[in-house]
């Protein structure tokens, strides 16, 4: 079970390295559009529990609520071809009383081309009713250190798109 530890340093992003499949790429040898959410999902999946020592079936199980995808918001920059090792990161963006946002984006294996943006908003719902309700307890301190927390209020998923390709062009 997670226990939020005050003393404990947590990263801010994941990172895993990931081989573009042939089974999920289209006739073009270009990752199918509809599979980025699956090789993202997986990677934040599989990083989560080795940086922050959670999975969130304890989260659930705990604090008797989820977070729900209520919105994507995707960008495709570049094409991931048939057989292309790729680098996808994620982190916690933004988050507020009762929801967030994760930022998942794939660059090339060098670290140098920005292929993909995702952004996923998220609602905090409790799960005997599917009710919106407020982060509270280790969960807000996970939030707090975990996130980002940037202002994307006057942010689009464009602007963040040339904020990726320039530091990534640093």
């Amino acid at each position: 079970m997670f226990e939020f530890d005050p003393e404990k340093h947590y990263p801010k992003e994941t990172e895993s390295r990931v081989v573009i499949r042939f089974q999920d790429c289209d006739p073009l040898q270009h990752l199918n559009n509809a599979k980025y959410f699956d090789y993202f999902f997986n990677a934040r999946e599989d990083q989560v529990p080795k940086l922050y020592g959670v999975e969130m079936i304890d989260f659930i199980r705990k604090y008797k609520a989820a977070w729900v995808v209520y919105n994507h918001n995707i960008s495709y920059v570049r094409p991931a071809r048939v057989g292309e090792w790729v680098r996808i990161r994620s982190r916690l963006l933004w988050y507020d009383h009762h929801s967030l946002v994760v930022e998942y984006y794939m660059t090339d294996d060098s670290k140098k081309e920005l292929k993909t943006v995702l952004w996923t908003t998220m609602r905090y719902v409790t799960v005997h009713d599917g009710k919106s309700t407020d982060h509270q307890g280790a969960v807000l301190d996970f939030l707090k250190a975990t996130s980002e927390n940037l202002d994307i209020k006057q942010m689009t998923i464009y602007d963040r798109v040339k904020m990726l390709k320039a530091r990534l062009a640093e």
